[in-house]
């Protein structure tokens, strides 16, 4: 189940051979049809110490050394790959069960149904793989999810109802009809080209963080201008007021889970090492290990752009016996080749894990459980791919300097 294993034998438990560090854990019993037990602690010797060796005086503590006869465990290098480590282990040995003792909930997502002749969004917590386009999260709460649909919608001519519509001219329409704020297609209030055209424009809004709408009512606002229509003008800079304080209720890692695609950078249990996680359509896999070795640690607070000005030690530089630094750096393009080699690895993996619908599920609560931490409580970074797919290379490079720099620090 994990990379390392130890056979228990209570009577000589050879604790000096377990390490003090943050691991994920199992311990098995004699009976192969037992389950075993599964944890993650931040030093697992003395973990282990409290539940296999107990003192005499507790006798209300929970006896498993007469039990256990093998110990596996993996460490770790943050909290992020420990519940990752953890979920797939208990996956493993629990199957479903795995999600409520992990305390997993489904994502919430907003989904729009293009495949409805009458298309809406709304709030789920169903993943659907067939409908991966059209679902936009992980959001870190519903009622998150609520406020950005209710300001969203506030922008466009969307229907809000939840019937399955048979327009019928007789009909007498809703609240939003009599307000203008839908286009009515239960009565034809438009036609279905019109409705349609409304629709792929709030798809585009979703797809691209407003800026669909944000771009083309700034060219407005900016003709108006320059056409001296200044009462127009205004009219266009305060829609453009609102579109900008909808687009700002989504967050940067809401996307269609079908783009949700980008590599997450933690600390490593190696030494010299930052632990890689790839985040494709929404599915977790790693960790890969990268070398810093070679890396010139940026200085953050210098106001450089470039990974290699201002470079910071963390030690004293050792140098040879002609006084030049014994330390070879490496040149970006090498850098650069390491992470193509870690990507390649990970999305191999990725081609390997022929995830479920639930799993899929799992990993982007497991996303959002870290994502959405408080900032100064969120260990580790995430780069999302760029407009055109492709990760942004350097600053990935530039994650990697901080998340090591800063585990070294601490």
């Amino acid at each position: 189940m994990f990379s390392r294993s130890l056979q228990f034998d209570p009577a000589h438990p050879a604790w000096a051979d377990l390490p003090t560090q943050p691991a994920v854990f199992a311990l098995f019993a004699a009976d192969p049809n037992a389950e075993p037990y599964i944890s993650r602690t931040p030093n697992l010797r003395n973990r282990l110490r409290r539940l296999l060796d107990p003192r005499p005086d507790q006798s209300k503590r929970l006896r498993l050394a007469q039990s256990v006869t093998r110990i596996e465990y993996a460490l770790t290098g943050s909290e992020f790959e420990a519940w990752l480590l953890l979920y797939a282990a208990s996956l493993s040995a629990f199957g479903d069960r795995a999600r409520k003792r992990l305390h997993l909930r489904n994502p919430v997502l907003l989904r729009m149904s293009m495949e409805n002749p009458y298309p809406r969004v709304y709030v789920t917590n169903r993943v659907t793989k067939r409908a991966n386009e059209h679902l936009f999260g992980p959001w870190p709460s519903r009622v998150a999810a609520e406020n950005f649909l209710e300001a969203m919608l506030n922008l466009f001519l969307l229907r809000r109802c939840v019937e399955e519509l048979d327009p019928d001219p007789a009909f007498p329409g809703c609240v939003y009809s009599e307000m203008k704020k839908c286009l009515a297609p239960c009565f034809k209030g438009c036609t279905d080209a019109r409705y349609a055209e409304e629709s792929a424009a709030v798809h585009a809004f979703l797809a691209t963080h407003g800026q669909s709408l944000i771009t083309g009512v700034t060219r407005l606002r900016d003709e108006a201008s320059t056409a001296l229509d200044f009462e127009r003008a205004a009219e266009l800079h305060a829609r453009l007021a609102k579109v900008e304080s909808a687009a700002a209720l989504m967050p940067p890692a809401v996307h269609s889970l079908d783009h949700l695609n980008g590599l997450i950078i933690q600390p490593s249990a190696e030494p010299e090492h930052v632990a890689l996680f790839l985040l494709a359509n929404g599915v977790l896999a790693g960790p890969v290990p990268y070398s810093v070795a070679g890396m010139r640690l940026h200085n953050e607070q210098s106001g450089s752009s470039s990974l290699f000005a201002q470079p910071v030690a963390l030690s004293p530089v050792p140098l040879d016996e002609a006084g030049a630094p014994a330390v070879k750096l490496a040149a970006r393009d090498e850098l650069e080749s390491r992470l193509d080699e870690a990507l390649t690895a990970l999305q191999e993996r990725i081609r390997e894990n022929q995830s479920s619908t639930q799993q899929t599920a799992d990993h982007l609560s497991l996303f959002a459980r870290w994502y959405y931490r408080p900032q100064a409580k969120r260990i580790g970074e995430v780069c999302f791919t760029q407009p055109d797919g492709d990760l942004p290379k350097r600053a990935i490079l530039r994650a990697i300097s901080r998340v090591f720099r800063q585990n070294s620090i601490t």
